[in-house]
């Protein structure tokens, strides 16, 4: 029991660091000394002490969450195998089309994804792309705003990525789709305009298909002892690369055939 209350006043210290950094703007550094963490298990401890933090200083509520690091270029770069998931909050999510203050960021990224909204509640188990198709209600193109606090990139580790709530800045959602079942989200095109500039790539990019995605963060959170629940939305990864946005620029990303969605950038 003594160990357990250390561990628990550990992870609350280091979601209070955290906190304050954000307060502050401080820049990102990998935890270090006495906040260092030993494990992913215990990153996401101290994730969940976050949130609540959170939540309790802003009177906020989960939206739903995030998944970060879905390419295996980007695991390999941090150490690790597999995903990394974050809560998003409600206060973080607009409506298409947005403009985004950059001075409401340190340093933030935009990714370009597909937004599951769940409309059933999903109970503790195992789940595939196939078992968790039936509670998704919705499909929406989105944008996941990344605040990574002016990180070094050669210096971040994944567990304080973790434990900073995965650097989850925010989302602007476009119209839901609720007639979605006829596409085959393993391939369904998508097209980014960015100024002059144009990118296709499908939903496929990230982890292959946006239900695997899914059924992974349902997983996962099933075994932390979190859930999704109904209303919530899951970002599934971006099917292109990270772009960090300057005053002034405009995107438009686009899901053939479901809808799209649009921002623009203001000091």
């Amino acid at each position: 029991m003594a160990e357990a209350g250390r561990n628990l006043e550990k992870e609350r210290a280091v979601a209070r660091h955290l906190l304050d950094e954000h307060a502050g703007r401080v820049p990102y550094v990998a935890l270090s000394g006495e906040l260092a963490l030993s494990d992913i298990a215990e990153a996401y401890r101290a994730q969940e002490a976050f949130v609540s933090m959170r939540q309790e200083r802003s009177g906020t509520s989960i939206a739903g969450y995030k998944i970060a690091l879905t390419s295996a270029a980007m695991q390999a770069f941090v150490g690790v195998d597999h995903p990394l998931l974050g809560a998003i909050f409600d206060d973080t999510v607009v409506p298409s089309p947005a403009e985004v203050s950059l001075a409401g960021f340190q340093h933030v990224g935009i990714e370009f994804e597909l937004a599951l909204r769940l409309g059933l509640t999903v109970p503790p188990g195992s789940y595939d792309a196939t078992s968790i198709a039936s509670f998704v209600d919705a499909v929406i193109p989105a944008f996941e705003l990344i605040e990574d606090r002016n990180a070094v990139y050669e210096n971040f580790d994944a567990k304080s990525l973790v434990a900073d709530n995965a650097w989850s800045g925010g989302v602007v959602l476009g119209k839901p789709v609720t007639d979605w079942r006829g596409f085959d989200l393993t391939a369904t095109p998508t097209r980014l305009e960015a100024g002059a500039e144009t990118e296709t790539a499908t939903t496929g990019a990230a982890l292959g298909n946006p239900l695997t995605a899914l059924a992974w963060a349902a997983n996962t959170l099933s075994a932390q002892g979190r859930a999704l629940e109904a209303g919530m939305i899951v970002m599934t990864g971006s099917t292109l690369k990270t772009r960090f946005p300057n005053t002034g620029e405009h995107f438009f990303y686009e899901v053939e055939g479901i809808g799209s969605v649009q921002m623009s950038t203001v000091p």
